[in-house]
């Protein structure tokens, strides 16, 4: 078999066609892939449902259909107890925080669902802000105090060496807080502008 000679245009035919090959291989992975991820992704957010407000993952729990906010928020109510998703921007990304409210608007429980933080510093919110960690939130009712890091003036003990990671976390919790109290409206406390779920 002749060798091709080496010159752009059989370069860029070759390259061509190995780019359409590889991303016809993508295209069908992400196909095959996208209905357990998104199993996965849905029993992930009903087992933290179940997490932040009986304490565990089993049991039962009837939850509505969700409400949806402008801004990433999402109320979800069920017979035991109410949740809401927040999303904030921390150190490295975004924070997906599910936080469960007691009827007096106290911590019943929190968990991450998504963060892109720093291995072994800011993915510590995960365990930091439970109730026998440093920063115990459990049982605080951000209405009655806001959450704040103590370097800020709060008394919430920050993640050692992750003080963008702790604000951002809190700054979730106490918005998570708002659409609770608001049931299902949260106000934008930049602007006083209202939104209303969907």
């Amino acid at each position: 078999m002749k060798k091709l000679k080496s010159n752009l245009v059989n370069m860029t035919v070759v390259l061509t066609v190995i780019s359409v090959i590889a991303g016809g291989v993508l295209a069908y992975v992400n196909q095959v892939t996208q209905g357990p991820i998104a199993a996965i992704n849905e029993q992930k957010l009903q087992d933290g449902i179940k997490q932040v407000i009986l304490g565990t993952t089993d049991g039962e729990l009837n939850v509505e259909q969700p409400d949806t906010l402008d801004g990433g928020y999402v109320l979800y109510k069920t017979d035991k107890g109410t949740a809401v998703m927040a999303i904030e921007n921390g150190f490295a990304g975004p924070i997906s925080v599910l936080v469960g409210f007691d009827e007096q608007g106290a911590v019943k429980g929190y968990t991450i669902l998504a963060t892109s933080e720093t291995p072994g510093l800011g993915v510590k919110a995960d365990t930091w802000f439970q109730k026998d960690g440093k920063g115990s939130i459990i049982g605080r009712n951000p209405g009655e105090k806001e959450l704040v890091v103590s370097k800020d003036g709060g008394d919430v003990d920050a993640i050692t060496a992750s003080t963008i990671t702790s604000r951002a976390f809190l700054k979730a919790v106490n918005n998570a807080y708002q659409v609770y109290k608001n049931n299902g409206q949260w106000t934008d406390t930049n602007s006083g502008a209202s939104q209303k779920a969907h």
